[in-house]
């Protein structure tokens, strides 16, 4: 207290600064940085991570993530919602969904549980959300409109909000008057001065009206865990906010700030658009008398060309990213390698090592650029490291089967082409090669599963030794001792046999094997053909040609 009253007026908004101080005396694990500046007190920003870090009593560290459904979601907002899981998880606490569902005229059929099958798609499921339920529940702020209306009555009883009987017209004209003077439009705040009798006259009379909640100045310095300390002054800048609209559904300031206290969410990680309204709900927790959560706005992530991402880009939607065969690793590690909060950023990491790094303090302020031209190559190293994962194969496999038949159907190689030792061959030896599960029903890779038509004379062009070279590929490849034979083995192999001809050189041996076994002029090495397809398959087709 002395050396509070030593700072001097105006350097300090000293009741303040005490308050932060005695509930900083309540967590043994405040670890607090205090330093004198010129605008006044600064709370360190590691000593307000710590502090949520304990939550309160019985709670711990509690982290939600609140998308609108009036739209599928998109790399942003799963972005959002993955920062705000690892956070929860690298601190052993829970991850919430909440849908926030209070624009009813947007809301797009589906979208409320496409966003819950999306997370648990991506591997990052919520602890509690509208479908698993949990202990504060409904997750549905549709569904939690009495305790909104309970809130607003606290607030008009306090003389902390009023009802607002202007009409959309005299709204408008607020508005186009505020820009013909080029002033931004702002509520004139001209119903805050309405006595009771006035008040009740009009409801009783049954007027559309609007809840405003009444800002006054006096707005708190904030310390936020990414942009630092923080101090707005909303009463300044714009009129009182309308906290519950004419239809009796809250606006996302009303809405957010009593269900992260009823929710006991301990820190709010959200976009940085949020930013300038924090000082507004900060007015509201006070009001309501409640302490606030910690708060960290994410800097934005936008194209890589600095445009805002939209729901409107259909490549951006999560579901179509998924048909379209992106692995949600890869959309998880695209996202973060995209901006910062790691020790470092590299290809290929898991959700376990995503956890591990993390580290909040070391999220930047500039904005994250999205670069989609770098996606298939994040999607080659995770699809290539679940091959060589034993588990994540097997799925793999089916997941190639049930390709292989929508794609070929009747044409399949008498059936085997389905089988599941065969499928997993061709995962393992063309890993690495592709970008997609998909890639490997394209045309060029028909040869897999289809055997080729090659006709006669196309093989004459190239050679007419065609009938001994496929004799005696096929006595090499009947002494293959096993399958670990590499592509450089065996195309060493391969040149060894080309003495055998007079007239035909080894390049030209090779693309008549290609031809011969895919019917392709291009493609992956005719090596790499040959270990693909397998011993057997390439003496069936190398055989057919000398049968013909």
């Amino acid at each position: 207290r002395k050396l509070f009253s030593q700072l001097g007026p105006g350097r300090l908004w000293v009741s303040e600064a005490w308050e932060m101080l005695l509930l900083a005396a309540r967590h043994r694990s405040w670890q607090l940085r205090l330093q004198i500046a010129p605008f006044g007190l600064i709370v360190g920003r590691e000593a307000v991570l710590r502090s949520g870090l304990c939550g309160e009593a019985g709670t711990g560290v509690r982290l939600r993530f609140g998308p609108s459904p009036t739209g599928f979601l998109h790399l942003g907002g799963l972005r959002t919602a993955l920062y705000n899981y690892i956070f929860a998880k690298k601190h052993g606490g829970s991850f919430v969904l909440r849908i926030e569902d209070t624009d009813q005229s947007r809301l797009v059929p589906g979208a409320a549980e496409s966003i819950e099958n999306v997370l648990e798609w991506a591997g990052i499921p919520p602890d509690e959300s509208p479908q698993r339920g949990g202990p504060y529940g409904p997750y549905k702020q549709s569904e939690r409109l009495d305790l909104y209306l309970k809130a607003t009555e606290t607030l008009v009883m306090k003389n902390a909000a009023y009802y607002c009987f202007c009409s959309p017209q005299r709204l408008e004209i607020l508005k186009k008057e505020a820009l013909r003077m080029r002033q931004t439009p702002k509520y004139d705040n001209r119903c805050r001065h309405l006595t009771l009798k006035q008040i009740e006259e009009r409801l009783a009379q049954g007027c559309p009206h609007v809840i405003r909640f009444r800002m006054e100045e006096g707005a708190q310095p904030f310390e936020d865990l990414v942009y630092g300390v923080n101090r707005l002054e909303p009463a300044s800048v714009e009129g009182d906010p309308v906290i519950i609209k004419a239809d009796g559904f809250p606006t996302y300031h009303l809405a957010n700030v009593v269900d992260d206290h009823h929710m006991k969410i301990s820190h709010v990680l959200r976009g940085t658009e949020w930013l300038t309204s924090t000082s507004k709900h900060l007015l509201m927790y006070r009001a309501f008398g409640w302490d606030p959560p910690a708060f960290a706005h994410l800097p934005l992530l936008l194209n890589k060309d600095g445009s805002k991402l939209s729901k409107r880009q259909g490549n951006l939607l999560i579901q179509n990213l998924s048909q379209n065969g992106f692995l949600p690793e890869a959309l998880l590690d695209i996202v973060t390698n995209s901006g910062s909060g790691f020790s470092g950023n590299r290809l290929g990491r898991i959700l376990e090592e995503l956890v591990s790094e993390f580290d909040v303090t070391k999220i930047t302020t500039h904005s994250a650029l999205l670069d989609l031209d770098k996606l298939p190559e994040f999607n080659r190293i995770h699809l290539r490291q679940r091959v060589e994962d034993v588990s994540s194969r097997q799925q793999l496999v089916t997941e190639l089967q049930a390709l292989v038949a929508k794609a070929f159907g009747d044409e399949l190689i008498d059936g085997e082409a389905l089988c599941t030792d065969y499928v997993e061959r061709v995962l393992l030896h063309r890993k690495g090669h592709i970008t997609r599960l998909q890639d490997l029903v394209s045309p060029a890779y028909s040869y897999l599963w289809i055997r080729p038509v090659v006709l006669r004379q196309q093989m004459l062009n190239l050679s007419t030794e065609g009938e001994k070279i496929c004799s005696v590929v096929v006595r090499l490849l009947q002494t293959w001792p096993n399958d670990s034979v590499t592509p450089a083995e065996l195309n060493s192999e391969l040149r060894a046999l080309q003495a055998q001809f007079t007239g035909t050189k080894y390049s030209v041996m090779m693309k008549f094997l290609r031809l011969v076994l895919s019917g392709q002029q291009q493609g992956p090495s005719v090596a790499e053909m040959m270990l693909s397809l397998g011993p057997k398959e390439v003496c069936q087709r190398l055989q057919r040609v000398i049968i013909n």
